[in-house]
């Protein structure tokens, strides 16, 4: 009696490893059977043949489309196990059907299909029971379901060991790698059940989570390549079905990733290749007829065949079902946003950078689609708090970020879209280089077409690549003279290369042709302040007040056009407010910013021209205070920062400190005085190095 339950427990803990893929206890287990040497003799060479060949498996994985090769000896030893199994006759006939199946799968790996055919047809599958199987028995059967599929699909149609009509064989191909998937689901659920009742039993506090249960090759190609031929015959409907299928079945550990790119490649289908009119509920069977398939595909669009025993699904009386496909899209993304965001690689470690960069980009995607799908239906701030989840992993991501910017702005808020845009400076360098390449190209394509010289020209300049940026505006200018923006465009080059006298004529040239371009006056405004004073740029500012009350109608003006009109009268202002403060001519300067001040209250130039003004006129206290507005409006702006740190640095205390230091500084403090625009900028930084006040801390964050 002791010894029959021993040989009991004995059994339980092999079929336990076998179910558990835990092929290393085998041999040893294999050694303890030895209540009857006769038949335990032929089941230890089954045993040690199915864990030889399962090691050898796992140290030499198949690859897609190909067969494991390598190390021959040990596979000749399985052979010798299994064979040896077989002939004498003594295993009982599931163990002589479990050999069988082994022997087919070891004449797939061995790269001889029609032996694993014919292997495979000494047992018949479709009689094999899964109802009250094992659960390693089940793994074995949806492994020699794919291993026989993937045979047939090896094999040429006029094969002498094949037999029926194309079609059929077809039909076969896909019923095995169906069948294969429906049983490994039922495995693996029947697998993850064992584990957590083991677990139960074995004691009352709860455990750790057990390790996933590997796939593996074969079980993965019966789960996943029954859709991919459903959808490569142009059987939409029927791969559409099998999607859904996997989906019902209760979720498992081992298929949460597999189940994310199932709903993720749906969801695609749905919103890209689906409409509402040839949509079916997932709860209703699919229509025989639908737009969506191949009119000369012969599969249908239902399955044919049936099984003792199916995986489990979910059930219940209130479960959602989705009545659309953007519904359903919507659904299957939200399953598996929360499945990234769950499974997200937060470490920044380098050991991990590798899966960080492999579950974001899985996470891209599925924020990509769900884009899509809330876009369609205006759901903008649905969509931002998705995208607002991703964050935690979206670090200096800018795709996800800018994806966020784009929907809060779309929901009306617009303050995280500065934030998203400075955060990565180099990919604004990545849009212009871009944006560059395209423009090579366009040229290359038209070089007769005046305008593709132009914008290349432009990216050249925008990339600061002065001297080519000026070969293609002029030749721009050959293809098409009288164009006003490559003249434009031709000035500024000029003008940054310091030829400003050369950019002035070419500004001259332009408004004879077109004389009330507001544009080009506003260049010329400056290009004469440099070259003839301001005295002359005063005047071209009058001018343009005139031309702007000859075209601008008081009584009746035009809507679309009162925008453009309103800031071309504030720009000229503006302008004369510059000029007037180059004249040190405060109170006409003042009147100038007042007026631009009244179109334009909250615009921090007419707030720093206010500054200009009142330093102008020696009231530093106001000036700062107006500075200090302009910096609160537009924390970024330069030019208003420069002018406070100037200030404070001619206060008395960095004075004092000034004048402790070497004679040599006296030759530099004319650069006090230099204008926003000159090199003194920089120059003050060697005042600012010397200086030993307190309050230098702050103007270094200032500058």
């Amino acid at each position: 009696m002791t010894a029959r339950r021993s040989g009991s427990r004995l059994e339980g803990e092999i079929e336990r490893c076998r179910g558990e893929n835990q092929w290393e206890k085998i041999p040893e287990l294999v050694k303890q059977l030895a209540a009857k040497p006769l038949q335990n003799d032929d089941l230890s060479e089954l045993l040690l043949g199915e864990a030889k060949l399962q090691q050898y498996l796992k140290e030499n994985p198949i690859k897609q489309g190909t067969s494991a090769r390598g190390q021959r000896p040990r596979l000749a030893e399985v052979r010798k196990h299994l064979t040896a199994a077989l002939e004498r006759g003594n295993l009982k006939p599931e163990f002589l059907q479990e050999a069988t199946l082994l022997m087919g799968k070891l004449s797939y790996v061995e790269g001889d299909h029609r032996e694993a055919l014919l292997q495979y047809s000494r047992v018949n599958l479709d009689d094999m029971q899964l109802v009250g199987a094992p659960v390693y028995r089940l793994s074995m059967i949806a492994e020699a379901y794919a291993t026989k599929g993937l045979c047939l699909e090896k094999l040429p149609a006029a094969s002498p060991s094949l037999s029926g009509r194309p079609a059929d064989r077809d039909q076969e191909i896909l019923t095995c790698y169906e069948k294969s998937g429906d049983i490994a689901l039922l495995y693996l659920q029947e697998v993850e059940k064992a584990l957590s009742a083991g677990l139960q039993n074995r004691s009352p506090k709860p455990g750790p989570v057990s390790q996933e249960q590997e796939l593996g090759y074969f079980l993965e190609t019966g789960l996943q390549r029954a859709h991919v031929i459903h959808f490569k015959n142009g059987n939409l409907t029927r791969g559409v079905g099998r999607f859904r299928e996997i989906l019902r079945a209760i979720e498992t550990r081992t298929t949460q990733n597999l189940r994310m790119t199932i709903a993720r490649q749906l969801a695609e289908i749905l919103l890209r290749g689906m409409c509402e009119q040839s949509y079916w509920s997932p709860l209703e069977d699919p229509p025989p007829q639908s737009p969506l398939d191949d009119p000369h595909c012969p599969t249908s669009s239902s399955r044919d065949y049936a099984l003792s025993r199916r995986p489990r699904v979910y059930s219940g009386e209130n479960l959602f079902c989705p009545q659309e496909n953007t519904e359903e899209a919507l659904l299957l993304l939200l399953i598996s946003e929360s499945m990234a965001n769950r499974d997200a690689v937060l470490s920044r470690i380098p050991e991990h950078s590798a899966d960080r960069v492999i579950s974001l980009q899985s996470a891209s995607v599925v924020y990509d689609l769900l884009t899509i799908a809330l876009g369609r239906r205006g759901q903008y701030e649905m969509l931002s708090e998705c995208l607002e989840r991703a964050m935690k992993f979206a670090f200096e991501e800018f795709h996800l970020w800018y994806q966020l910017a784009l929907s809060l702005m779309a929901a009306g808020e617009v303050s995280i879209l500065v934030f998203s845009i400075s955060l990565p400076p180099h990919c604004v360098i990545g849009c212009s280089d871009a944006e560059l390449g395209i423009s090579v190209v366009a040229q290359s394509l038209s070089p007769t077409d005046h305008l593709a010289a132009f914008y290349l020209a432009l990216q050249l300049a925008v990339s600061r690549q002065i001297p080519e940026a000026l070969g293609y505006v002029r030749q721009a200018l050959q293809l098409q003279g009288d164009d006003v923006h490559s003249l434009h465009l031709l000035a500024l080059l000029l003008s940054a290369q310091k030829h400003y006298h050369d950019a002035l004529n070419i500004i001259e040239m332009a408004l004879s042709e077109y004389p009330e371009n507001f544009m080009l006056l506003f260049t010329k405004v400056k290009l004469e302040t440099l070259c003839h004073g301001p005295e002359e740029a005063l005047l071209t500012c009058k001018h343009m007040l005139q031309i702007w009350k000859s075209c601008y109608n008081l009584t009746n003006p035009r809507r679309r056009c009162e925008k453009i009109y309103t800031w071309n009268y504030g720009h000229s202002l503006y302008i004369h407010a510059v000029v007037y403060i180059g004249m040190l001519k405060p109170a006409e300067a003042l009147a100038c910013t007042q007026e631009a001040a009244s179109l334009f209250p909250l615009s921090h130039n007419v707030l720093f021209m206010k500054g200009q003004v009142a330093e102008l006129r020696g009231n530093t206290e106001e000036a700062k205070r107006w500075y200090e507005e302009a910096l609160s409006i537009s924390p970024t702006h330069v030019k208003s920062m420069q002018r406070m740190f100037r200030m404070d640095l001619c206060s008395a205390s960095c004075w004092n400190c000034i004048n402790e230091e070497q004679k040599e500084v006296k030759d530099e403090q004319s650069d006090l005085r230099a204008p926003p625009t000159e090199p003194g900028r920089f120059q003050s930084f060697s005042f600012l190095y010397r200086a030993k006040d307190q309050n230098m801390h702050r103007f270094v964050s200032i500058i």
